[in-house]
Formats: C-alpha cells, sequence, structure tokens
C-alpha cells in the first residue's frame, strides 16, 4: 500500500481584507492565549528583518507529538497575520482551529494561504470554515494544496 501524499506548506492565517482590525489582537494577548492553552511553548519576541515590526516566534504542541513552528506579527489593532512554518494540512487544522475558535473575536474571521498558491502567483486568500473540525478545516486546506498542483 503506497503512503499518502501529504505535502508540507507554510500557511498564513489573517483577519479578512475588508476588516483587518477583526481580531483585535496584540502579541501580548497572542502570547497569553499560547501560554494558557498549550504545554509549554517556546515562546521568542523578535524583530521581523522584512517589515522591522516585532514579531513573536512561537513553537507549540497542538495535540500529542504534534507540533507546529510559527510567527506572529501584530504591531497594530488594524493588522496581523501568523504563520505557520512546513506543516501538513493536518497539522495547519489543528492550529488553525484554536485559532477560530479559541483567539479570534469571530470564528468567520479568519482567512488563510499557503506558500504553495503564492508561489504561482495567486495571493488572493481563502476564508476558513467558520465551524468545523480539524478534519474538516484539514480538508480545506488540501483543498487550497491540490488547486496550487501541491497534492
Amino acid at each position: 500500500m503506497a503512503a499518502e501524499y501529504n505535502p508540507r506548506s507554510n500557511f498564513v492565517f489573517a483577519p479578512p481584507q475588508d476588516n483587518p482590525a477583526a481580531w483585535q489582537a496584540s502579541l501580548e494577548t497572542f502570547k497569553d492565549a499560547l501560554t494558557r492553552d498549550f504545554p509549554d511553548p517556546f515562546l521568542e519576541t523578535n524583530t521581523s528583518s522584512l517589515r522591522d515590526v516585532p514579531v513573536l516566534d512561537f513553537e507549540i504542541e497542538v495535540a500529542p507529538d504534534v507540533f507546529v513552528t510559527g510567527t506572529a506579527a501584530m504591531p497594530a489593532p488594524d493588522y496581523a497575520h501568523v504563520s505557520i512554518i512546513d506543516a501538513t494540512a493536518d497539522e495547519a487544522a489543528v492550529f488553525a482551529q484554536w485559532l477560530r475558535d479559541s483567539y479570534v473575536s469571530s470564528p468567520a474571521s479568519v482567512r488563510f494561504l499557503s506558500s504553495f498558491v503564492m508561489e504561482n502567483g495567486d495571493e488572493t486568500p481563502w476564508p476558513l470554515p467558520a465551524t468545523g473540525d480539524a478534519t474538516q478545516i484539514a480538508a480545506v486546506l488540501r483543498d487550497h494544496l491540490t488547486a496550487a498542483g501541491a497534492e
């Protein structure tokens, strides 16, 4: 039996373009949420070399033996994004469900892109499902990757 192809990608999660302040996010509230919801997170505040803004680098265990690494940039209430680095759709979906259900103020306020799609020149974000579990979110993330030719 052949192993299922499970590509790794970078995923970026952000508020809606027409309402960039929807999350009312800050690095401090994001850091507090990670500390509250994940055991022993690795958290480090740095300055982005690309945009010269403060960022929070993190690594968390989103499920037993499932770790995600990412960076959050939230320099102003009307600007925020969280990047997950080198993750499968399943890994990113567990994080995305937490972000949607436990951090952002509205479950319909999360959109996402993957590095596969951006490499093909498409920078149109997809909406994250406002309901559903990680399995359902992973299916949408996989559809996104398939549309980019990754799967």
